[in-house]
């Protein structure tokens, strides 16, 4: 063995507080290893218990010994300090204190969106409450938390993203940045993607949430064409251990492609290319479902840079209705495509 690597070793046993003695003993344990294997080589028989016997008693006595020597060897523990009292302060003169700080916040924002949440499910109707989301770009850092978070939560099939994060990547290396985008479905006040339904399957709830009805849909896809978001997606009945069965042989089809979806407070199992949601189109609701059981959305709740608020519009002490006040006054608060009057429900903070 190389000398570098015998002295990495060295240093890995002295760091996990065996150091010498380890040494010592393994090579002992070496010593007693070689001695048998001698003893077999030579053609002897193997070793009696007697011998054997002898030979870990040998072993011990001197790994005893070579701890001993070790100990003994071992540089001394420093003295300890001695702390010395510092002089008071002098006659007439007033004790220095220490300067006062800030006082901490008593509760995240989570917390605050929650109680926010409970005290706007608490209005009589649902008229008198407004969802809306904040993002605030700064604090995104593209991890995709929060749509793995929406794709698990509503059992999402593959090409059904409610929740995708838009990349940007901007300048020349070395001077290169990157920009993140977390981009739901608007919900719009005035969403173009209702009034081109056949079946009017889409629709817009009091409380601003765009939803659409699976046992009505069609699977036309109008209103894939018509949101000027592309926030909109169609389930094909598709699975993603598909191609597993051609591959590897056999059925292949995992619990979670069989468990239903929570969409809308119901229980969507996609059992078949005839049962809802395949064959319907699909977008972001907002965690409806979470919603009504007093929960924040999944999006919210998982977003490692707390970058997405979410809240009533219309309750002027909320959180999100604070973040839009600043936001206007510093000229931060956007919101996409507004120029074509869909009024969107989502704000971004630059």
């Amino acid at each position: 063995m190389p000398k570098q690597k015998r002295s990495s070793r060295r240093k890995f046993l002295a760091v996990i507080g065996l150091g010498a003695p380890a040494v010592a003993a393994g090579g002992l344990l070496a010593g007693l290893g070689a001695q048998s294997v001698l003893a077999k080589d030579n053609g002897g028989s193997p070793l009696t218990a007697e011998e054997t016997k002898a030979l870990k008693d040998r072993f011990l006595e001197r790994a005893r010994n070579s701890v001993a020597l070790a100990e003994q060897k071992a540089d001394p523990a420093p003295p300890a300090l001695e702390l010395k009292t510092l002089p008071g302060p002098s006659p007439g003169l007033a004790p220095a204190t220490a300067p006062a700080q800030a006082e901490l916040p008593t509760e995240s924002a989570l917390i605050r969106m929650q109680q926010e949440l409970q005290r706007a499910m608490a209005k009589p109707t649902m008229k008198e409450r407004e969802w809306i989301m904040v993002i605030d770009l700064r604090k995104c850092i593209g991890c995709s938390a929060c749509t793995i978070a929406c794709k698990a939560e509503n059992h999402l099939p593959p090409g059904v993203v409610y929740r995708p994060v838009i990349e940007q990547e901007e300048g020349e290396y070395p001077n290169v940045t990157r920009h993140f985008l977390p981009r739901p479905c608007m919900q719009c006040d005035d969403p173009p993607c209702t009034p081109v339904c056949p079946v009017s399957a889409p629709g817009k709830r009091d409380d601003g949430i765009i939803v659409i009805d699976y046992n009505a849909c069609i699977g036309c896809r109008y209103c894939l064409a018509a949101c000027p978001y592309s926030a909109r997606y169609f389930d094909f009945g598709e699975d993603y251990t598909d191609d597993a069965d051609t591959l590897f042989g056999g059925s292949s089809k995992q619990p979670y492609e069989e468990a239903a979806s929570p969409e809308y407070g119901k229980r969507w199992t996609r059992t078949g290319q005839l049962s809802s949601p395949v064959g319907n189109a699909r977008t972001c609701q907002f965690c409806i479902h979470r919603l009504d059981a007093g929960m924040l959305p999944a999006c919210v709740t998982t977003c490692i840079g707390g970058a997405t608020y979410f809240g009533d519009e219309k309750d002027p002490d909320s959180l999100v209705n604070e973040l839009l006040a600043r936001g206007t006054t510093s000229g931060r608060t956007m919101r996409l495509k507004e120029e074509l009057g869909t009024d969107p429900h989502v704000y971004y903070l630059l």
